[in-house]
């Protein structure tokens, strides 16, 4: 089901400030003002699939997705959780390289693909904030990398959950969490086993593991508490600046 969200004017909007707007000055925005949409799909709808043409680039507002790519035989693996103010799409590609499915309602905010393109080909402020993010989500995916490659169960589960707690408080406009840590886990076992690659007998195992040791508290299946992040940190092979221990 998709329909239309009460429009929001960019002054207002919950991810001004990370998004791929967020260093746009008062004239870069009244422009984008005039060329966004917004819409707003029920859980378990394909934002994009994979090798089909992709209309419009846009930023996650609300919600949550998954980004994966199915083999040919069926085996699926999550690549990437999108949160609020990450990107989807890639300017100078017409179409998704994967599927974007969403996990709870989301709302985007969109833009027509080619019309953005030209934004960012005029807009130094765009650009430079798009190729900011995509910096950061290099370093993300060369640190994953590592906790897929060579972390244990714990530690994948452990710093599955630190990656989550720093994403929020970033959003939430921190540098770090910061004393003890209230974290909306925003998917199911069964998709954060995907993600990490474990299956999803060991993930439950392993966030029972983390549970019994007082790691975390588990006040619903959604809900994660953490009361001391430095310690899961640190069970997660993190170090104090935010990347894994080499």
């Amino acid at each position: 089901m998709i329909k239309s969200p009460t429009l929001l004017s960019c002054g207002d909007c919950p991810i001004r400030h990370n998004a791929v707007c967020a260093t746009c000055d008062a004239a870069e925005l009244a422009m984008l003002e005039k060329v966004k949409s917004y819409r707003t799909v029920a859980a378990g709808a394909l934002l994009a699939e994979a090798g089909q043409p992709l209309t419009h680039l846009s930023s996650i507002v609300s919600g949550c997705a998954t980004m994966s790519r199915t083999l040919e035989d069926g085996r699926r693996q999550t690549v990437g959780i999108l949160l609020p103010s990450d990107f989807i799409g890639r300017p100078g590609r017409a179409t998704s390289v994967f599927d974007i499915e969403t996990l709870s309602e989301v709302t985007i905010c969109r833009f027509e693909r080619q019309t953005f393109e030209t934004l960012v080909a005029s807009t130094p402020h765009i650009a430079t904030r798009l190729l900011s993010m995509t910096l950061d989500e290099l370093d993300a995916a060369r640190d994953w990398a590592v906790v897929l490659g060579r972390l244990t169960a714990r530690e994948k589960v452990a710093a599955f959950l630190v990656s989550l707690a720093r994403r929020q408080a970033v959003s939430s406009g921190k540098m770090v969490p910061q004393g003890a840590t209230v974290l909306h886990l925003p998917l199911s076992r069964e998709a954060m086993a995907d993600h990490l690659g474990l299956t999803i007998e060991t993930t439950s195992r392993q966030m029972t593991a983390l549970r019994r040791d007082g790691l975390i508290e588990t006040p619903s299946n959604r809900e994660i508490r953490i009361p001391d992040f430095e310690a899961l940190a640190l069970e997660a092979a993190d170090d104090d600046d935010g990347g894994l221990i080499a």
